[in-house]
């Protein structure tokens, strides 16, 4: 599924009928903006059921460039993690 066919899938929902195509694209745009912000400054995005965002530091590391075999550095970096909910890994 696409962010197209998430939006077309909100309105599909008949509870939420009464909203506009521009306003569910929206509503999305403000939820992955706000889980992004939320990252950025370290906190966690809990969503009980679903799962939680988190950010995640990679320490530096040494690595092989599998083209020619050179041992290269692998700089520090941070990286976004998500982990499943229980309820959402048993559904699976």
């Amino acid at each position: 599924m696409n962010r197209k066919e998430l939006i077309e899938t909100i309105l599909a929902d008949k509870t939420l009928s009464h909203i506009t195509k521009k306003d569910a694209d929206q509503l999305v745009n403000v939820m992955l903006d706000t889980i992004k912000k939320t990252i950025k400054k370290g906190d966690e995005v809990s969503l009980v059921g679903f799962g939680t965002f988190t950010k995640v530091r990679r320490a530096a590391r040494a690595g092989v460039n599998p083209a020619t075999g050179e041992k290269i550095k692998i700089k520090a970096k941070t990286l976004p993690k998500f982990r499943p909910g229980k309820a959402w890994k048993e559904m699976l």
